[in-house]
């Protein structure tokens, strides 16, 4: 950290929600929340106004949707990273934010300790939320027919396809390394490159591309 807090938006049409989620992140000294809105037009604006690092975005509000405000958002130059924040496992308005750019999702009744960490790990850019549940997710509501695999996919080496398909079942750097008996920073390196070599912002990202072009039942 580079000494500025993360800095956190919280959109929940519920008071006594986002008043919760508030006294957890504010008693962490590495994070700060800077914004409230109760519905989807607010959080444009307060996305606008507090320019948040990490937005905590609820699907389901009045006046405006979490689905919508995030596709606004997400429009904007230089945007914040959005986590869904959902009641159902598998919802499949969270599967579509996702596919629009959102970082992933979490259950509302998630443990403290995790929905900190999940910011966190989300601001370093490595968005490994629920990596796995996102994988159930899509798993679920998986698109019948895929498209062709693109062309950058066939330029990954080998080793490069075998972690594409372990990230792709939602296993951590930690978990992969352990498998193909690397280091933790050279597994790293190596879906560093294959986000690169994809054009692919995220693992979650990763995960969303693997279904969507037919690519995760290869990872089973």
């Amino acid at each position: 950290m580079n000494g500025e807090p993360i800095r956190v938006l919280l959109v929940d049409d519920q008071v006594l929600f986002r008043a919760g989620i508030r006294m957890l992140v504010d008693s962490q000294p590495d994070l700060t929340v800077v914004g409230e809105a109760a519905d989807g037009r607010e959080a444009i604006a307060a996305v606008g106004a507090a320019k948040p690092d990490v937005v905590l975005m609820d699907i389901r509000m009045p006046v405006m949707d979490g689905l919508a405000a995030t596709a606004e958002i997400l429009r904007e130059a230089d945007p914040p990273r959005v986590v869904m924040l959902t009641t159902f496992d598998l919802d499949e308005a969270a599967a579509r934010a996702i596919r629009g750019g959102a970082s992933g999702f979490l259950l509302k009744d998630a443990e403290p300790e995790f929905l900190l960490a999940a910011i966190r790990t989300v601001h370093a850019g490595s968005a490994v939320i629920a990596a796995a549940a996102t994988r159930d997710l899509f798993a679920h509501f998986a698109a019948p027919t895929a498209p062709p695999v693109p062309r950058e996919f066939d330029e990954l080496t080998s080793r490069e396809k075998e972690i594409f398909a372990l990230a792709a079942r939602g296993l951590s750097n930690a978990e992969i390394a352990e498998r193909e008996y690397l280091s933790e920073a050279t597994v790293k390196t190596h879906v560093s490159r294959i986000l690169g070599k994809l054009g692919l912002r995220d693992r979650v990202q990763l995960v969303v591309f693997a279904f969507a072009h037919g690519l995760a039942t290869a990872a089973d």
